[in-house]
């Protein structure tokens, strides 16, 4: 169905507005969500909303002979409602409009950007104004519409919200000036979450929450910097004055040394305490990039120039003498290149910390008090691609076996429970007034196993409705955020999506396998997060019980991976096998084999062979011969065999078992 400008004369020309504005009061809330979407993620919420309000509001043609937009052709003569085509109208009006803005803003820098968009009605002052804050995986969606172009942000919110057919997807994208259309849609059809979900089964939810920019709260603006604002213009004003003093002298200097004293300094640039950006406090609420760059500059010492000049200096300059400098696996060790973002500056512990970030990293510098000795470190980890939960968490200070943190300023309650008591509540943790938390107990030590504490923590309702998640220290700056997939319900249902482990299902499969945690990637400190998957249960021969395979994925901030297959029965947990470098597991990889010896309590030995949901049978070769059409299979077999497992998937392909490192047979 094609779209067109209205071509209005006269009195035609005005019964057509009216039946526009008509058309556009019915479906003005679709049009300033379209809007909302496109308009870019980095402009924030508050922005975001007036922007798509005004350009819902001046969609309508004008009554005095709008030109058509070029290359659009008139609408044709059919069965097609008249107020279908109006619509379609609207909306391609609404998404130009969009995609003009988005390039301009991203053109702009500095100052100019900060003033997007143009000041035109509705204005409010005073306030700010967000949608209601959805779920994890209203974020998640967010997030993946951010990093995907405004076209085909467009082509997205046409083809699964407003729900048009193809072909009139693609007439309003080229009626909005998009280059290829047919592209944007194809790239759209192919957005998913990151976890197996696709974007669009996601957004019909989302949209009434997350993206719904006429239901939104409304918050003060930051009531203390309007007094500030006040006291300081005076100041700002002088500052103006001697700034370009200076620069009128510095100018002279430089013209008089040939100018080249300006590129050395370029190329031997450290920044200053005052160069360092500090975030807003306000911030992190009205964004749709919650992560580490939502996070203001916090602590006691924020303000000690000589403190945060030392801490710079350990970084971007040669190394200081007495300064241990380490970097975690798969971090770049080049000086941040531009001037890092201030997180936390303050006394922690008798140590004073310093915490950065450039952007794709993090650095804790810490320098002990004279009475208590000690050289000074810096430690320097990835940090790129953090979300909500692997951004809620600093580790900022270790001592006598207990870690203190540095919460997210999103973190609305924090608790901490110990991962092998799954009936154990949560306990509160105490938060100081910066975000600092009272010590919490390490793992224990030395290869015993009496506890696992990890962090429970609550994001607040401004940006995700009831989000409670856990954390994990494995010895990194960032602890590792812990998921938790179930079994696969009765039948053939959709497969089940990771989710945050602190449910009950989710905390008792996690207890058994939470001693092997720290054993991860030998030690590596660099996880970034860990998804325990109960892919299948079996029923044990000899009526033992049942047993249930689970696959834990852990996923390093580098972007290794490795995997573990266990079978936990009542007697203990069993690895079958670990791998690298593969994507089983994954969303890449959704179906897994795997098998093991199993001895019964008769004694009697067996081949255990198990499949995920897609498994429709399995088929044993080798010293024994065995087939089942079901996703499990128990096979009496001696304990030195080594017979072949393969599965049968739906489609009819093989799958061969999982293999790597197993270790065989035993508890652990």
């Amino acid at each position: 169905m094609p779209v067109s400008r209205f071509r209005a004369t006269s009195r035609p020309a005005r019964r057509h507005v009216q039946r526009a504005e008509s058309v556009l009061v019915e479906q003005y809330g679709g049009l300033v969500r379209l809007a909302y979407l496109v308009l870019p993620a980095s402009a924030g919420r508050h922005r975001r909303v007036l922007r798509a309000h005004s350009l819902a509001q001046r969609a309508l043609p004008k009554a005095g002979g709008a030109r058509p937009a070029p290359g659009v052709p008139a609408p044709r003569s059919g069965s097609e409602p008249v107020a279908s085509l109006i619509g379609n109208d609207l909306r391609a009006s609404v998404l130009r409009a969009a995609l003009r803005d988005g390039r301009r803003a991203g053109s702009w820098t500095g100052r100019a950007a900060a003033a997007w968009p143009p000041r035109r009605l509705p204005i409010v002052v005073g306030l700010r104004l967000f949608p209601r804050s959805g779920n994890a995986d209203d974020m998640a969606l967010g997030r993946v519409l951010a990093g995907a172009e405004p076209a085909t942000r467009g082509a997205f919110v046409l083809r699964h919200l407003d729900g048009l057919p193809e072909p009139q997807v693609l007439e309003v994208l080229r009626a909005a000036g998009v280059d290829d259309p047919a592209d944007a849609l194809r790239a759209a059809d192919r957005l998913d979450l990151g976890n197996g979900a696709t974007a669009a089964s996601v957004l019909p939810a989302a949209a009434h929450s997350e993206f719904d920019a006429c239901t939104v709260h409304a918050q003060p603006t930051d009531l203390l910097r309007r007094r500030r604002r006040a006291r300081l213009a005076g100041a700002v004003l002088l500052a103006a004055l001697v700034t370009a003093t200076a620069l009128v002298a510095t100018d002279r200097d430089t013209a008089g040394s040939g100018g080249t004293g300006s590129d050395v300094a370029r190329s031997s640039y450290t920044p200053a305490a005052s160069d360092l950006r500090r975030t807003d406090p306000s911030v992190w609420a009205d964004t749709s990039r919650v992560d580490f760059t939502a996070w203001p500059a916090r602590g006691d010492r924020a303000d000690d120039s000589a403190l945060l000049n030392r801490a710079l200096e350990s970084w971007s300059g040669p190394s200081r003498a007495g300064t241990r400098v380490s970097f975690a696996p798969g971090t770049p060790t080049d000086p941040p290149p531009r001037s890092p973002q201030l997180l936390f500056a303050g006394e922690v512990d008798g140590t004073a910390v310093v915490l950065l970030h450039d952007g794709g990293r993090l650095a804790r510098y810490s320098e002990p008090e004279a009475s208590e000795g000690g050289d000074a470190a810096l430690a320097v980890a990835r940090a790129d691609d953090a979300d909500v939960t692997t951004a809620a968490a600093v580790t900022v200070a270790t001592r006598d076996g207990a870690a203190r943190y540095l919460l997210a300023p999103w973190i609305a309650e924090a608790g901490t429970r110990d991962l092998l008591r799954p009936d154990d509540a949560a306990r509160d943790l105490g938060v100081s007034a910066e975000g600092v938390t009272d010590p919490v107990p390490a793992a224990s030590a030395g290869g015993s196993c009496e506890r696992r504490p990890v962090l429970q923590l609550r994001s607040s309702s401004r940006i995700v409705e009831d989000h409670s998640f856990l954390l994990a220290d494995r010895g990194g700056l960032s602890p590792a955020h812990l998921t938790y997939t179930p079994l696969p319900g009765a039948g053939t249902p959709p497969a089940r999506q990771p989710r945050e482990a602190t449910g009950s299902a989710a905390l008792v499969a996690w207890s058994r396998l939470a001693c092997g945690l720290n054993g991860l990637f030998d030690g590596d400190t660099s996880v970034r997060a860990v998804n325990l998957w109960d892919f299948a249960d079996q029923r044990l021969p000899g009526d033992a019980g049942r047993a249930v395979w689970s696959c834990a994925r852990a996923v390093t901030w580098r972007g290794t991976d490795e995997v573990s297959v266990d079978l936990r029965t009542g007697d203990g947990t069993q690895r079958v096998v670990r791998a690298r470098g593969t994507a089983a597991c994954s969303r890449f990889g959704q179906h897994v084999v795997a098998d093991t010896h199993w001895r019964s309590p008769e004694g009697d030995w067996y081949v255990l062979a198990a499949g995920s949901r897609a498994v429709t049978g399995l088929r044993v070769t080798g010293e024994v011969e065995a087939e089942s059409d079901d996703p499990t299979l128990a096979v009496r077999a001696p304990r030195e065999s080594e017979p072949e497992v393969r599965g049968r998937l739906r489609t009819g392909e093989d799958l061969p078992a999982l293999t790597g490192d197993g270790e065989g047979a035993g508890d652990r």
